[in-house]
């Protein structure tokens, strides 16, 4: 028998680390996963976020790219059914009406962080002259370039589009379902404000964590590994580089096992003082 490749003993760590989860035995799979790091460090399984939700593992500041990438590569042909029609995923139309009720005028242009298949570019059609994509997974944006909605769409990661971008900035940014794979959101945040005009607008979506956690960290991962955040560090982190928070909704992202998942819907500007303190 040919020896195992390493793509062979990645799968076999990781399905074994999954089985001995499913089982109760948690330092089976601790030691399946941590089998698994070691022979890919780039860990595009995960278990990286698996092993600290265990509590077994230090907290990664994000989800792996490796990881992000192939989770969405995988699910984009049935991304829309799973998301929308089996999760109730409704956070893009959630985000319309927020708009409109705040800003009935017209935006210029939209940059979608985590564009995904184009959900918030088609709640978006109407209200914006131009919308402009990001996604890390190739598959993801193919789907969204079939749409013809948006007029740029770029493969690659969030913080280092918004770190490098050189083109004329928005005066809308938005991010749906994109924190949750996060747990620093300072980067993020801090991007996306040089990115904006001064009094442009920044909604996104979180999760959030559950009233009356163990403790007061800023974020946690959750059962399901993916992050959830206070809103104390929301305001926080907005208010350093400058941020005006207009509103903090309470909203329910979507089901997970067949309940709904808490989280929080923010819409805030970009000051105009900052943008002339900065000059």
């Amino acid at each position: 028998m040919p020896p195992l490749s390493d793509e062979e003993k990645l799968a076999r760590a990781y399905n074994k680390g999954l089985d001995c989860e499913k089982q109760g035995d948690i330092a089976g799979a601790v030691r399946a996963y941590r089998r698994a790091l070691k022979i890919d460090p780039a860990d595009p399984g995960g278990v990286s976020v698996r092993l600290a939700a265990l509590g077994k593992g230090d907290m990664p500041d994000r989800a792996p790219e490796a990881y992000v990438e192939m989770l969405f590569d995988q699910q984009a042909e049935s991304f829309e059914h799973s998301l929308v029609d089996q999760l109730h995923y409704g956070v893009p139309e959630l985000l319309r009406q927020r708009l409109d009720r705040l800003f009935p005028r017209p935006f210029a242009r939209l940059l979608d962080l985590g564009c995904g298949t184009g959900l918030v570019a088609e709640a978006m059609l109407g209200r914006v002259d131009e919308m402009v994509g990001i996604d890390l997974s190739e598959n993801m944006i193919g789907m969204a370039s079939a749409k013809n909605i948006y007029a740029e769409l770029f493969i690659g990661e969030v913080e280092a589009f918004l770190d490098g971008n050189d083109e004329s900035p928005f005066d809308l940014v938005a991010a749906c379902d994109l924190m949750p794979y996060f747990g620093d959101l300072r980067p993020i945040v801090s991007g996306v404000a040089k990115n904006l005009i001064p009094g442009g607008i920044f909604a996104f979506s979180t999760e959030c964590r559950t009233p009356g956690a163990a403790d007061d960290a800023p974020y946690a991962i959750t059962p399901h590994h993916r992050y959830a955040h206070s809103g104390a560090y929301l305001e926080t982190i907005l208010a350093e580089p400058g941020f005006e928070i207009l509103t903090i909704d309470e909203i329910n992202v979507r089901l997970q096992d067949g309940q709904p998942t808490p989280g929080h819907l923010v819409f805030a500007r970009k000051q105009w003082q900052q943008e002339n303190a900065e000059t």
